[in-house]
Parts: C-alpha cells; sequence; structure tokens
C-alpha cells in the first residue's frame, strides 16, 4: 500500500513515519488473519490520504463523513493496510448495543467468562476499529464507547478488569447524511474524532480505478464511464434525481458484468438504472446513459 501513496505523491516524510509505526508495531500473534494487506479497490487523492494518515499518527480517531459513493471504506480499508494493523469492521445498526460492541457475560464450562466483542478485540490486539455508518446506532448505545475513544482509552466493564487499549489501536468511522434510519451524532461523540469531509471521487480517479479493476478497458470508455458517473453526480447536485443510482459500487459490477460478455446498457441497467424505483427517474437516468453509451455496444468494442 505504500507504494500507491508514493504514486499519489503523499509526503515522503508521512511515509517514513507509517514505515516507523509498522516498525515498533508488529502484528500480534492471532491476528494475522485479520490485515488486509492488498485491499481489493485502492484511494486516489493526496490530500485526504495525507490529513487521515496524519491525524493516526498523532493517536486521532478518524470520522469520514460524505454522501455515498465517496470511498468512505475504501478509505478507511486502505489506511488500515497502509498501517499494516488487522482490522474489525462493525456495522452499526438500530439495536446496536453495549453488548454487541464490548461483550458480554456467556456460560462455559460450567462458569460465567466474559466474551469479548469486536471493539475489546481490536483494543486488545492494537487493530484499527472501522465503525461503519455509525450514526444509525441510538446516541445512548455509543455511549459505551467514550472513555474507548478519548484520553483514558480504556474499556470498563461492569464486574471485570479494566482494560487498557494496546497503544497502537485507532477507530475511523464512517457516516452518510440524510439517509433513512440515520441520526445526528452527539457533540460528546463527535469531539472525540478528527473530521474529514470526503469529497466527490474525480473522473481522473474514477478512471484509474477502473483502469486498475479492468486493465484491458480501452481509454475512451474508461473515459465514457468517468464522464457518465459525472453526470449522474451532477443531476443528483441539481436535485433532477435521487442517489440512487448514483452508485459506485453498481458501476464497478456493471463494467464487470461487460468484461464477462453482457452488453454495456443490459449491464448499467442491472448495475445502476434497475436501482430507482420510480420509473420517471428510470427514464431519466436511461437518458444519461444512452447519451454516452451505443445501444449495441459489446465486450469487443469496450476491452483490447
Amino acid at each position: 500500500m505504500l507504494d500507491l501513496l508514493r504514486r499519489e505523491g503523499v509526503d515522503g516524510a508521512i511515509i517514513s513515519a507509517i514505515e516507523k509505526f509498522r516498525s515498533e508495531h508488529p502484528v500480534p500473534a492471532g491476528a494475522e488473519n485479520r490485515l488486509a494487506e492488498n485491499p481489493r479497490f485502492e484511494y486516489y487523492g493526496r490530500e485526504i490520504w495525507e490529513q487521515a494518515a496524519t491525524a493516526l499518527l498523532c493517536g486521532e480517531n478518524l470520522l469520514l463523513v460524505g454522501p455515498k459513493a465517496t470511498g468512505k471504506n475504501v478509505l478507511a480499508e486502505n489506511l488500515a493496510a497502509a498501517f499494516g494493523r488487522p482490522s474489525w469492521d462493525v456495522s452499526f445498526y438500530i439495536n446496536t448495543d453495549a453488548a454487541s460492541l464490548i461483550g458480554t457475560d456467556t456460560f462455559t464450562g460450567g462458569e460465567v467468562t466474559f466474551r469479548q466483542g469486536p471493539i475489546t478485540k481490536c483494543a486488545l490486539l492494537g487493530g484499527f476499529g472501522i465503525l461503519d455508518e455509525i450514526n444509525m446506532a441510538k446516541n445512548e448505545s455509543l455511549a459505551v464507547l467514550h472513555a474507548t475513544l478519548d484520553f483514558r482509552r480504556v474499556i470498563d466493564v461492569p464486574g471485570y478488569d479494566r482494560i487498557t487499549m494496546d497503544s497502537a489501536t485507532r477507530f475511523i468511522a464512517t457516516m452518510n447524511y440524510g439517509y433513512a434510519g440515520t441520526r445526528e451524532l452527539n457533540e460528546a461523540l463527535v469531539s472525540r474524532f478528527v473530521v474529514i469531509e470526503m469529497p466527490a471521487i474525480s473522473p481522473e480517479n474514477l478512471k484509474k480505478l477502473l483502469r486498475r479493476e479492468h486493465p484491458s478497458l480501452k481509454e475512451e470508455w474508461a473515459e465514457q464511464f468517468a464522464g457518465l458517473f459525472e453526470d449522474l453526480q451532477k443531476k443528483c447536485d441539481s436535485a433532477e434525481i435521487s442517489t440512487k443510482a448514483l452508485d459506485l459500487r453498481g458501476l464497478m459490477s456493471a463494467v464487470g458484468l461487460m468484461d464477462r460478455g453482457l452488453k454495456a446498457v443490459d449491464a448499467l441497467r442491472m448495475g445502476i438504472v434497475n436501482k430507482a424505483f420510480d420509473p420517471f427517474e428510470r427514464k431519466l437516468v436511461e437518458d444519461v446513459i444512452t447519451s454516452r453509451i451505443p445501444a449495441d455496444l459489446g465486450r469487443g468494442g469496450l476491452f483490447d
């Protein structure tokens, strides 16, 4: 992953500091299977890389904020890989409670023992905890994390010894604004993070992503797909369509379907168009696609 940072032009002093961090914090035994050494997707963007890496090197926890298709989870996974840390992915939802995060009592071998939750395991093994859609959970459920995320860096479980976090442990949370089921995070929780507002992916970076995932994709069509996504972004920004069709995962899946032989319009219909359930909105999205993609375009025209 450090090669990616060099290609993106990240400050050499930051890369050297990451290398020092990795040498000072070897991966503990038993956590090797949680390393993401070669993430499926790469995050592109020098400024965001420098901001995020600097915060983690300073011992801060990160909150990545932004709409869908901005690469929040990709960046979180890439950061764990760049720092050489095992990672724990915790998906938050409305019924998330303290027990599902920290752990709970369990009856084993005739006695009550504490079964560690993902936050506890991450804290003990010096991992990076990726807290996905943290604003889906109720604020009262998240209060248990306050001592974990602030200067105390401990987990206090009633009835058990206080757990002190490993010095390498960091937490990276992600959140979207305005999704159904989300809520405002309270100030007490937000104050325990430094916050990065994630920018929309640029056409140039989307082309990089497409060409890395599909090296044989012709340059002209990589440009068209990047332009198509930018067109959808503009229509979302002007409230002509919802964000349902602005689906980067869907676009990547669609190009994968094309590589397997589906016509481009059929693949885009499956990956993007059909995610807008309103017929009028689907028609608008299809119009954007047909303005760039011929109806008969198949694999032979797309790939070398």
